[in-house]
């Protein structure tokens, strides 16, 4: 078990899992890629802090090697789109 338990007795997952949930999200709708400084506009949410964030995003191809790549530097793609 991980993560917080909320008022409703529910778990809320951690909020890196929460960013990295956000990021796969995003990426699925931008087939295209997206670019670093977008990534980050797109998360910006009082929720998450933006050098969580900005640590999520720089280490996302060394954590998910078989989801995400860069075809070039700053832009992100997933690799089911290669």
């Amino acid at each position: 078990m991980y993560g917080k338990v909320d008022k409703k007795n529910t778990i809320e997952k951690p909020i890196t899992h929460q960013i990295n949930d956000k990021i796969f999200e995003l990426l699925e709708k931008h087939p295209e890629g997206m670019r670093c400084v977008n990534l980050r506009k797109a998360l910006e949410n009082p929720k998450f802090h933006p050098k969580t964030v900005n640590g999520l995003i720089w280490n996302l191809t060394e954590k998910f090697p078989d989801k995400v790549y860069k075809p070039e530097k700053g832009l992100f793609r997933l690799t089911k789109f290669k």
